[in-house]
């Protein structure tokens, strides 16, 4: 059968630590890849293969991780697949992935970019005054009518799935809110990040992070991308800039990207990375009985698997 395919990039929480080292051992193109990103950010490859697991979940150092181990999963991929993407998706941090997939940034530029991006988000907010909390179980509009009742800096960060919401703000406003979510039969977990990613509270981030992608230069994009900001897709960088900074504070619009997608005629997702998060969200959120197919590569297994299921 011959796919539509959009490739697909994980954000944080899909780190795991050895990411990416079977397919450095495994594909010379692969390796190069992740040699490369060792010159870039050098310690990197360390903290992915050996951890320690808390210095690995840094902001800092988590971010660009996720890059580089999407980045690893692409090249292997292509390496031992002919087969080309019709277009691009990265959930929050990912959506730098998707730009690097679609050849609108070079591997040293994005790492830079999202290791600066890091920065200015952990910088933006006292450790302990923000947190984040994911909801399940009820949809994403009484999530939203919850926070806007809520007194303090309570938001929606990412819209993840039709019964999957994250929450982001002011610790005390995402407590109120999330009792308020629990007595109306919702399932709240509170998540161990370090920042209320993806809120207002992250404006002196996006401010910072403007002034780094003014200095960079996109090159054109060679598939079409689907924003998170708006889940529109993209065709050229005229206004990536503005997206990408509005992407700091913004909510990540997952479950509009991928019905944007599957609208857009993509029959196949490829999740490129770690883990396989983004596949388990497609499964939610396309119909049951939908023809669309979903894999997620993180090493020569999977990607064997996932070539196997394309090709069927």
């Amino acid at each position: 059968m011959s796919h539509k395919i959009a490739a697909l990039f994980p954000g944080q929480g899909a780190q795991t630590i050895g990411m990416a080292q079977d397919f450095y051992q495994h594909s010379p193109a692969a390796k190069q890849v992740l040699e490369a990103t060792g010159a870039v950010l050098p310690g990197l490859l360390d903290i992915m293969w050996q951890g320690p697991e808390d210095t690995l979940t840094l902001t800092t150092n988590q971010q660009p991780a996720l890059l580089a181990a999407s980045a690893a999963a692409l090249a292997a991929y292509r390496e031992a697949s002919r087969a080309s993407f019709d277009a691009v998706a990265g959930h929050s941090l990912g959506e730098f992935s998707a730009y690097y997939a679609a050849g609108s940034l070079p591997l040293d530029a994005a790492l830079t970019l999202v290791r600066r991006r890091a920065e200015h988000m952990q910088q933006a907010v006292p450790a302990g005054t923000g947190s984040m909390a994911a909801v399940l179980k009820v949809s994403a509009e009484e999530v939203a009518a919850v926070c806007q009742s809520t007194p303090g800096v309570v938001e929606v960060a990412n819209y993840n799935s039709p019964q999957q919401t994250v929450i982001s703000g002011e610790v005390d406003a995402v407590n109120t809110a999330s009792e308020t979510l629990k007595a109306g039969k919702a399932r709240v977990i509170p998540l161990a990040v370090s920042a209320p990613f993806h809120s207002s509270l992250m404006e002196p981030a996006a401010e910072a992070f403007y002034a780094d992608l003014e200095a960079t230069t996109f090159a054109p994009l060679t598939v079409p991308l689907v924003s998170n900001i708006d889940a529109q897709p993209i065709t050229d960088t005229t206004n990536s800039v503005a997206l990408l900074t509005a992407q700091v504070t913004g909510s990540v619009r997952w479950t509009d990207t991928i019905n944007r997608l599957v609208a857009g005629g993509v029959t196949a997702f490829i999740e490129l990375g770690s883990g396989a998060v983004l596949t388990g969200l497609v499964k939610r959120i396309v119909p049951k009985g939908s023809p669309v197919t979903a894999v997620a590569v993180s090493d020569m297994a999977s990607l064997q698997k996932a070539l196997e299921t394309l090709a069927a």
